[in-house]
């Protein structure tokens, strides 16, 4: 599937206006968000889905593209979610190597390590 079948009525820029620089920051915004509300990373899937609709009827209201277009929910929200995924993770890691010090270790900006055991915490890890 091409950008043309994707966003027919639409142009490059306003898809990199609407979905890239302001749904991807409110994304990231909501990622960090959740992360220092010390929520699941979960919740951040459910939040991208209603944003994903949001971003959709801002494409819809201003530009007049398809409202219920499926292909192009579905590419914006995996975009959303990816961006406050990383968000979240970002702040995550920050939080564990701030708050607790004595315990975890920075080894990069998405991961940590414990201190006692030098076992590190990946990107898979449960929170």
């Amino acid at each position: 599937m091409v950008m043309g079948e994707l966003y027919a009525t639409e142009s490059i820029l306003q898809v990199l206006l609407v979905t890239g620089v302001i749904g991807g920051g409110a994304a990231g915004l909501a990622g960090r968000a959740i992360a220092q509300t010390w929520r699941p990373y979960w919740h951040t899937v459910l939040y991208m889905i209603l944003l994903g609709a949001a971003v959709r009827f801002v494409h819809f209201a201003l530009f007049e593209a398809d409202l219920l277009s499926l292909p192009s929910f579905i590419v914006d929200t995996g975009y959303l979610i990816a961006v406050s995924l990383l968000a979240f993770r970002i702040t995550r890691t920050a939080q564990m190597v701030t708050q607790y010090p004595w315990l975890y270790a920075r080894t990069g900006p998405l991961t940590w390590r414990d201190r006692g055991t030098g076992e590190k915490k990946s990107a898979n890890t449960s929170l």
